[in-house]
């Protein structure tokens, strides 16, 4: 068994939290482990950050926070993350863990100039992502969840493209063979997903969106809980 570590950059609003966990939770349940299995720090509480080398596997998780705020716990992360990125540590970033990953390796983060992108999304793997074992199984179009408006902008030398859609055209990135990025939520089902859309149904409206046909086009799939097992496989290796 991997040695997993779980950096745990937000949590769910609260009421899915009391009913379904939290983001760890889901993480966790995407590699297939238990939750009790895996060692979880959370550093926008401040709790410090472990030696990454005595880990097999780290991931981070989304947050409702913003990579371009630079707030002081992002920045000590993203620095460590330039110490976890030079031992051999398979690394997989998640929508806010993916940004940051994009940001240490020397990419830029902004907003999306196509704006919000949230609910059940297609993406299409590259010629690249094809051939990765982190794709292993998977279609060439994926069907996920996903909810963000900053994306990787600009992407960090030496690092591929596995996915895209028309909405965003850095989806997913690796570094060596070792770190890999999701703009994704790969952990979230679609109950999870339905949830956001309910509790922000009037915020999606004042930004021009129909939280109702977005419902409606909610979907499950195990596109995202593949690619978490995949991952957790790599990190076993």
């Amino acid at each position: 068994m991997a040695d997993i570590l779980i950096l745990k950059m937000g949590s769910a609003m609260p009421s899915l939290a009391r009913r379904r966990g939290d983001f760890e939770d889901y993480t966790s349940t995407g590699l297939g482990l238990p939750i009790e299995a895996c060692t979880v720090v959370t550093p926008y509480l401040g709790e410090t950050l472990p030696d990454p080398s005595r880990y097999s596997g780290i991931v981070l998780t989304g947050s409702d926070s913003m990579v371009t705020d630079q707030l002081d716990w992002s920045v000590t992360t993203r620095d460590w993350l330039i110490t976890a990125l030079s031992c051999n540590t398979r690394i997989l970033g998640i929508c806010y863990g993916h940004q940051l990953l994009a940001e240490a390796l020397g990419g830029s983060i902004g907003w999306n100039p196509n704006g919000l992108e949230v609910g059940t999304i297609s993406v299409r793997l590259t010629p690249e992502g094809r051939q990765l074992p982190l794709f292993s199984g998977l279609p060439d179009i994926l069907r996920v969840q996903c909810y963000h408006s900053q994306s990787v902008l600009q992407l960090p030398e030496g690092t591929r493209i596995l996915c895209e859609n028309d909405h965003d055209a850095v989806q997913g990135f690796a570094w060596k063979d070792r770190a890999w990025g999701v703009q994704f939520h790969p952990e979230f089902d679609a109950d999870i997903m339905r949830a956001y859309l309910l509790a922000d149904r009037d915020e999606l409206r004042d930004k021009g969106l129909n939280p109702e046909s977005l419902l409606d086009e909610c979907h499950e799939s195990h596109h995202g809980p593949a690619l978490l097992a995949n991952f957790y496989r790599l990190a076993c290796t």
